[in-house]
């Protein structure tokens, strides 16, 4: 039996690349490191741009901090933490309204609701009311205008 992905090794290659450049894992010194590290917490700026600035991805940046913590609590010392400042809220100031009287809104103007025009021929009044089919209103006035 012959399954379509068996073709690995019969089937002629269709596209080759070759990836030159960039790529290479790099071999940070660990004085470099150190340095990228406490400039990721001295909290001037996120350590996503820090890990930008020099070329690092985010989460490579992180897997570094990680490995920091886990060395200094092996070796029972803490990481100093910057204290945290208590919440602090913002104090609310309520104005009197100006008048008393809730503020009205402006009314919709009243629309007819039964009829949108109204024909007196001879005496005889026709109502049209909305929506109505313009053929059937051309009748009813062509049939009143014969009987005069």
């Amino acid at each position: 039996m012959t399954m379509p992905c068996d073709d690995a090794g019969t089937s002629k290659v269709q596209r080759f690349e070759v990836f030159t450049g960039a790529g290479q894992r790099r071999d940070w010194p660990p004085e470099v490191k150190a340095a990228i590290i406490a400039e990721s917490y001295s909290k001037q700026e996120t350590v996503c741009a820090v890990a930008r600035r020099h070329a690092l991805s985010p989460s490579q940046l992180f897997t570094w901090r990680r490995q920091l913590r886990k060395q200094m609590a092996a070796r029972g010392v803490a990481l100093p933490v910057a204290p945290n400042m208590a919440p602090a809220f913002v104090p609310a100031i309520i104005e009197e309204p100006l008048s008393s009287a809730p503020a009205k809104r402006p009314r919709k103007q009243a629309r007819a609701k039964n009829s949108a025009v109204e024909l007196e021929i001879d005496g005889v009044a026709v109502k049209i009311g909305r929506g109505a089919d313009a053929g059937i209103i051309a009748a009813v006035i062509e049939a009143l205008r014969a009987t005069r």
